[in-house]
Protein backbone atom coordinates (compact mmCIF):
# COMPACT_ATOMS: atom_id res chain seq x y z
CA UNK A 1 0.00 0.00 0.00
CA UNK A 2 3.00 2.32 0.31
CA UNK A 3 2.86 3.18 -3.40
CA UNK A 4 -0.88 3.88 -3.30
CA UNK A 5 -2.96 6.80 -2.15
CA UNK A 6 -6.70 7.07 -1.55
CA UNK A 7 -7.85 9.69 -4.04
CA UNK A 8 -11.18 11.59 -4.19
CA UNK A 9 -14.00 9.06 -4.32
CA UNK A 10 -12.16 6.74 -1.98
CA UNK A 11 -10.44 4.69 -4.68
CA UNK A 12 -6.74 3.89 -4.64
CA UNK A 13 -4.33 5.21 -7.23
CA UNK A 14 -0.56 5.44 -7.76
CA UNK A 15 0.85 7.68 -5.05
CA UNK A 16 2.62 10.02 -7.48
CA UNK A 17 -0.67 11.33 -8.86
CA UNK A 18 -1.31 13.21 -5.61
CA UNK A 19 1.81 15.36 -6.00
CA UNK A 20 0.00 18.05 -8.01
CA UNK A 21 -3.66 18.83 -8.77
CA UNK A 22 -3.30 18.26 -12.53
CA UNK A 23 -1.61 14.87 -12.07
CA UNK A 24 -4.82 13.05 -11.18
CA UNK A 25 -6.53 13.59 -14.54
CA UNK A 26 -3.29 12.80 -16.40
CA UNK A 27 -2.86 9.60 -14.38
CA UNK A 28 -6.45 8.47 -14.92
CA UNK A 29 -6.85 9.28 -18.62
CA UNK A 30 -3.44 9.22 -20.29
CA UNK A 31 -0.52 7.67 -18.44
CA UNK A 32 0.04 4.08 -19.48
CA UNK A 33 -2.69 3.84 -22.11
CA UNK A 34 -1.24 2.47 -25.39
CA UNK A 35 -0.68 4.97 -28.20
CA UNK A 36 -0.09 4.30 -31.90
CA UNK A 37 -0.41 7.81 -33.31
CA UNK A 38 2.92 9.12 -34.63
CA UNK A 39 2.21 12.74 -33.73
CA UNK A 40 1.32 11.84 -30.14
CA UNK A 41 4.41 9.66 -29.81
CA UNK A 42 6.62 12.42 -31.16
CA UNK A 43 5.05 14.94 -28.80
CA UNK A 44 5.69 12.73 -25.80
CA UNK A 45 9.31 12.11 -26.76
CA UNK A 46 9.80 15.87 -27.09
CA UNK A 47 8.14 16.65 -23.76
CA UNK A 48 10.15 13.95 -22.00
CA UNK A 49 13.34 15.43 -23.43
CA UNK A 50 12.32 18.87 -22.18
CA UNK A 51 11.68 17.35 -18.75
CA UNK A 52 15.29 16.20 -18.41
CA UNK A 53 16.58 17.82 -15.21
CA UNK A 54 13.13 19.23 -14.39
CA UNK A 55 9.88 17.95 -12.89
CA UNK A 56 7.04 16.53 -14.96
CA UNK A 57 4.72 19.04 -13.25
CA UNK A 58 6.67 21.87 -14.90
CA UNK A 59 6.21 20.31 -18.32
CA UNK A 60 2.57 19.32 -17.83
CA UNK A 61 1.55 22.84 -16.80
CA UNK A 62 3.27 24.21 -19.89
CA UNK A 63 2.04 21.52 -22.28
CA UNK A 64 -0.50 23.67 -24.11
CA UNK A 65 2.12 26.38 -24.60
CA UNK A 66 4.52 23.76 -25.95
CA UNK A 67 1.85 22.52 -28.36
CA UNK A 68 1.16 26.03 -29.59
CA UNK A 69 4.86 26.82 -29.98
CA UNK A 70 5.59 23.61 -31.92
CA UNK A 71 2.48 23.51 -34.14
CA UNK A 72 0.86 20.69 -32.10
CA UNK A 73 4.12 18.77 -32.61
CA UNK A 74 3.49 18.30 -36.30
CA UNK A 75 6.92 16.94 -37.15
CA UNK A 76 6.57 17.92 -40.80
CA UNK A 77 6.27 21.57 -39.79
CA UNK A 78 8.80 21.44 -36.95
CA UNK A 79 11.40 19.87 -39.25
CA UNK A 80 11.39 23.11 -41.28
CA UNK A 81 12.02 25.46 -38.34
CA UNK A 82 14.75 27.99 -38.99
CA UNK A 83 17.22 29.88 -36.82
CA UNK A 84 14.66 32.69 -36.72
CA UNK A 85 12.11 30.25 -35.28
CA UNK A 86 14.62 29.14 -32.67
CA UNK A 87 15.21 32.73 -31.55
CA UNK A 88 11.45 33.27 -31.20
CA UNK A 89 11.15 30.10 -29.11
CA UNK A 90 13.96 31.28 -26.85
CA UNK A 91 11.85 34.35 -26.09
CA UNK A 92 8.70 32.31 -25.42
CA UNK A 93 8.08 32.42 -21.65
CA UNK A 94 5.44 29.71 -21.93
CA UNK A 95 7.96 26.94 -22.65
CA UNK A 96 11.32 25.77 -21.32
CA UNK A 97 13.79 28.09 -23.03
CA UNK A 98 16.75 25.77 -23.46
CA UNK A 99 18.52 26.11 -26.80
CA UNK A 100 19.87 22.56 -26.78
CA UNK A 101 16.47 21.02 -26.11
CA UNK A 102 14.74 23.26 -28.66
CA UNK A 103 17.22 22.42 -31.40
CA UNK A 104 16.95 18.73 -30.43
CA UNK A 105 13.19 18.82 -31.11
CA UNK A 106 13.81 20.28 -34.57
CA UNK A 107 16.55 17.74 -35.26
CA UNK A 108 14.35 14.89 -34.03
CA UNK A 109 11.47 16.04 -36.23
CA UNK A 110 13.79 15.66 -39.21
CA UNK A 111 14.86 12.24 -37.94
CA UNK A 112 11.19 11.19 -37.57
CA UNK A 113 10.60 11.94 -41.22
CA UNK A 114 13.62 9.83 -42.16
CA UNK A 115 12.51 7.01 -39.89
CA UNK A 116 8.97 6.97 -41.29
CA UNK A 117 10.35 6.86 -44.83
CA UNK A 118 12.37 3.76 -43.90
CA UNK A 119 10.18 2.02 -41.31
CA UNK A 120 6.65 3.02 -42.28
CA UNK A 121 5.78 4.76 -39.01
CA UNK A 122 7.29 5.89 -35.75
CA UNK A 123 4.72 3.74 -33.94
CA UNK A 124 5.72 0.54 -35.71
CA UNK A 125 9.34 1.26 -34.87
CA UNK A 126 9.00 1.99 -31.15
CA UNK A 127 6.52 -0.83 -30.49
CA UNK A 128 9.17 -3.32 -31.59
CA UNK A 129 10.78 -2.56 -28.25
CA UNK A 130 7.72 -3.47 -26.20
CA UNK A 131 8.83 -5.49 -23.16
CA UNK A 132 7.39 -8.96 -22.75
CA UNK A 133 4.35 -9.04 -20.49
CA UNK A 134 5.78 -12.21 -18.99
CA UNK A 135 8.63 -10.34 -17.34
CA UNK A 136 8.57 -10.30 -13.56
CA UNK A 137 8.45 -6.52 -13.28
CA UNK A 138 7.70 -4.62 -10.07
CA UNK A 139 5.80 -1.48 -11.15
CA UNK A 140 7.58 1.85 -10.68
CA UNK A 141 10.73 0.21 -9.38
CA UNK A 142 13.11 1.22 -12.18
CA UNK A 143 14.11 4.19 -14.31
CA UNK A 144 15.61 2.25 -17.22
CA UNK A 145 15.30 -1.21 -18.75
CA UNK A 146 17.12 -3.29 -21.32
CA UNK A 147 14.47 -2.23 -23.85
CA UNK A 148 14.78 1.49 -23.12
CA UNK A 149 18.57 1.21 -23.34
CA UNK A 150 18.32 -0.56 -26.69
CA UNK A 151 15.80 1.92 -28.10
CA UNK A 152 17.84 4.90 -26.89
CA UNK A 153 20.94 3.45 -28.56
CA UNK A 154 19.04 3.01 -31.81
CA UNK A 155 17.72 6.57 -31.65
CA UNK A 156 21.26 7.86 -31.08
CA UNK A 157 22.56 5.74 -33.96
CA UNK A 158 19.96 7.38 -36.20
CA UNK A 159 20.97 10.88 -35.12
CA UNK A 160 18.36 11.67 -32.47
CA UNK A 161 19.25 13.93 -29.52
CA UNK A 162 18.14 14.19 -25.87
CA UNK A 163 16.61 10.71 -25.86
CA UNK A 164 18.72 8.75 -23.39
CA UNK A 165 17.63 5.51 -21.65
CA UNK A 166 15.85 7.27 -18.75
CA UNK A 167 13.95 9.61 -21.06
CA UNK A 168 12.98 6.69 -23.29
CA UNK A 169 11.88 4.62 -20.28
CA UNK A 170 9.56 7.40 -19.11
CA UNK A 171 8.22 7.64 -22.66
CA UNK A 172 7.55 3.88 -22.77
CA UNK A 173 5.78 4.02 -19.40
CA UNK A 174 3.53 6.86 -20.49
CA UNK A 175 2.74 5.51 -23.95
CA UNK A 176 1.63 2.10 -22.69
CA UNK A 177 4.43 -0.11 -23.94
CA UNK A 178 4.08 -1.71 -20.53
CA UNK A 179 1.71 -1.23 -17.62
CA UNK A 180 3.54 0.45 -14.75
CA UNK A 181 0.53 1.35 -12.61
CA UNK A 182 1.03 -0.29 -9.23
CA UNK A 183 -1.02 -3.24 -8.06
CA UNK A 184 -4.19 -1.99 -6.39
CA UNK A 185 -4.40 1.20 -8.46
CA UNK A 186 -7.88 1.56 -9.96
CA UNK A 187 -6.38 2.60 -13.29
CA UNK A 188 -4.14 -0.46 -13.63
CA UNK A 189 -6.97 -2.77 -14.75
CA UNK A 190 -8.33 -0.13 -17.14
CA UNK A 191 -4.91 0.24 -18.76
CA UNK A 192 -4.51 -3.53 -18.95
CA UNK A 193 -7.85 -3.85 -20.74
CA UNK A 194 -6.85 -1.09 -23.18
CA UNK A 195 -3.56 -2.87 -23.85
CA UNK A 196 -5.32 -6.21 -24.48
CA UNK A 197 -7.60 -4.65 -27.11
CA UNK A 198 -4.84 -2.49 -28.61
CA UNK A 199 -3.81 -3.31 -32.15
CA UNK A 200 -0.04 -3.22 -32.15
CA UNK A 201 1.26 -1.21 -35.13
CA UNK A 202 3.35 -3.13 -37.62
Amino acid sequence: MENLIKAPGGQYRCRWCSAAPDFLHYHDTEWGYPVSDDRQLFEKLCLESFQSGLSWRTILTKREDFRKAFHQFDYNKVADFTEEDIEKLLENKGIVRHRGKITAVINNAQRVKELIAKEGSLAAFVWRYQPSDNQDRVPQSASTSSESISLAKEFKKRGWKFVGPTTVYAFMQAMGLFNDHVEGCITRDKVELARKTFKKPC
